[in-house]
C-alpha cells in the first residue's frame, strides 16, 4: 500500500492526522506531511478512514 496526496486539493483540514496520526501529520499552517508513505497493513483501516474523510478528496491508496 502507498499513501497518495493531490497536493493540489490538500487545503490541511487535518482530518487525515486525526484518522492515522501515525501516518499523516499537519503542521499550525496547514501543511501535510507523510510520515510514511507506505505504511503496514496494519494501519490499512486507519489510512482507508483518513482517505474516505478527507474533505477535499485529496488522498488515495495505490496497491503496488
Amino acid at each position: 500500500m502507498r499513501v497518495v496526496v493531490d497536493r493540489d486539493l490538500c487545503q490541511g483540514h487535518g482530518v487525515c492526522e486525526s484518522e492515522a496520526p501515525a501516518v499523516f501529520s499537519v503542521s499550525k499552517k496547514g501543511e501535510l506531511s507523510v510520515r510514511d508513505e507506505r505504511p503496514d497493513e496494519d494501519l490499512r483501516a486507519a489510512v482507508e478512514q483518513a482517505v474516505k474523510f478527507c474533505p477535499t478528496h485529496a488522498l488515495s491508496i495505490a496497491d503496488d
